[in-house]
């Protein structure tokens, strides 16, 4: 059950992508007053897997700034105009000046897809995924100049399991999200919420990841590599090698708890209509899902055939 409102107050909302979609509906569908939408465009080199918010603030009536910059001198003039007393940010790509930090009297926060001081900048789910944790989570903070650095006010963590996608654990992340603004949403209408510093000794800072850092080097662990393709398979561009014959894309793997000993990394082994390759640590990845570039995505097992002709 919901916590009873207090009164309401005019929020200024930045977001953009799956989490931020998710946090926008939750606020809306509590009948808060959303008095702006601020969201970019979609980058036409970048396929959206994901529900859009500028169509969700049109469908409630609202017309967001479609801004990437926000210092923009006419985004930042409704951005004024609209006279928020809170700023939220979810998923927003582009980092807020200062000037738009301090308008709201109550304070600027964000929610970001780790479990700050950890994972720090871009694609939070996907490093975690890629550096083999087991848990990530969400976590809401208030905004500094310094991006992901401010006053912690709240976390909630989920589970990555061992075969779990990035998409997996981003839809979970998105989940614990709303729950975190659940949860605080009155606190920071008050101005009352908590706050507790973060560790820099403890913060970590990763940035973009490109379809060019997909490249899979055999040499690293079999869990490394079956990493590397969870954490960039659909609808991410997707882990890639050249060992089949010209660029090919692993979409699923797993690790079959089988050793590659005398193998050398990068090796193909077809065996009883499944597919490994061995890794640099002696063990195998087996390919359940892949495909060739220009041709459609296959099971490893009808792949199979096509390597011992």
């Amino acid at each position: 059950m919901n916590a009873p409102q207090s009164r309401k107050v005019p929020i200024a909302v930045f977001a953009y992508s799956e989490t931020g979609h998710a946090c926008l509906k939750f606020l809306l569908d509590r009948g808060e007053d959303v008095a702006l939408v601020v969201t970019h465009a979609d980058d036409p080199k970048e396929r959206r897997w994901f529900p859009s918010v500028a169509e969700l603030a049109r469908s409630r009536g609202i017309e967001p700034v479609v801004a990437d910059d926000p210092r923009d001198a006419a985004a930042l003039a409704r951005i004024e105009a609209a006279k928020p007393d809170l700023l939220l940010s979810f998923y927003y790509r582009g980092i807020l000046p200062d000037e738009l930090l301090r308008l709201p009297r109550l304070g600027a926060f964000n929610i970001h897809g780790s479990l700050l001081p950890k994972y720090r900048g871009r694609a939070p789910v996907n490093w975690a995924i890629l550096s083999g944790e087991k848990v990530t989570g969400a976590t809401l903070h208030a905004m500094t100049a310094k991006p992901d650095a401010g006053d912690i006010v709240d976390q909630e963590s989920v589970p990555i399991g061992p075969d779990d996608t990035a998409n997996e654990v981003q839809g979970r992340v998105s989940a614990a999200a709303v729950k975190l603004l659940e949860r605080r949403l009155e606190d920071l209408k008050k101005g009352t919420a908590p706050r507790r510093p973060q560790d820099e000794a403890a913060a970590t800072t990763f940035g973009r990841r490109g379809p060019q850092d997909g490249r899979i080097e055999w040499t690293r662990t079999a869990e490394q590599v079956h990493d590397l393709v969870r954490a960039v398979t659909h609808p991410y561009p997707g882990a890639f090698t050249e060992i089949f014959g010209g660029k090919t894309f692993l979409w699923k793997t797993r690790l079959p708890n089988l050793g590659a000993h005398d193998n050398f990394p990068g090796q193909i082994r077809s065996e009883r209509g499944r597919l490994y390759v061995a890794c640099g640590d002696d063990r195998y990845v087996e390919v359940l899902r892949l495909q060739r570039v220009g041709e459609e995505e296959m099971d490893g097992a009808a792949f199979t055939p096509r390597l011992v002709r």
